[in-house]
């Protein structure tokens, strides 16, 4: 049975840890274009959309899971955003566990809420990136 609504609040295991380091802050802040010198300090802090590389680390269990009958390339990142406790900062090792919050059929359409709760290793909270995804079955398909 493909994904329904019946599959809200399935919680995915975490990642595996995740160390933030300075040279992927560094390189994450110049994919962006942003010389803010908070990315370069001697304790340098992720810009905050770094959070969504944890985040789509833990989408892997969505599309890994055989019973939701979702792939990748039918889904669109429609709408994203991230609630923090703290920004991510060099030296933090976070894990990210996803659930699913939300689902609605639209006929051959899913609209798919999930939310990705990162924490460091010791268990400190850092953010949560809730994104609402968009999956498309061809309309034979469709349940």
């Amino acid at each position: 049975m493909p994904i329904s609504a019946a599959h809200a609040g399935k919680t995915y295991p975490p990642t595996a840890p995740y160390e933030v380091t300075r040279g992927k802050i560094a390189e994450f802040a110049a994919a962006l274009g942003d010389a803010n010198p908070a990315y370069a300090a001697a304790a340098p802090v992720a810009p905050p959309t770094f959070a969504a590389v944890l985040a789509a680390e833990a989408w892997g269990a969505l599309f890994a899971d055989p019973e939701l009958d979702l792939q990748l390339k039918r889904t669109i990142h429609y709408d994203q955003a991230f609630d923090f406790v703290r920004p991510l900062r060099a030296g933090d090792e976070v894990t990210a566990s996803l659930t699913i919050d939300k689902v609605r059929l639209r006929g051959a359409t899913a609209f798919i809420t999930v939310s990705v709760a990162l924490a460091t290793t010791a268990g400190e909270p850092v953010c949560t990136a809730v994104s609402t995804l968009l999956h498309t079955w061809p309309s034979e398909d469709a349940s």
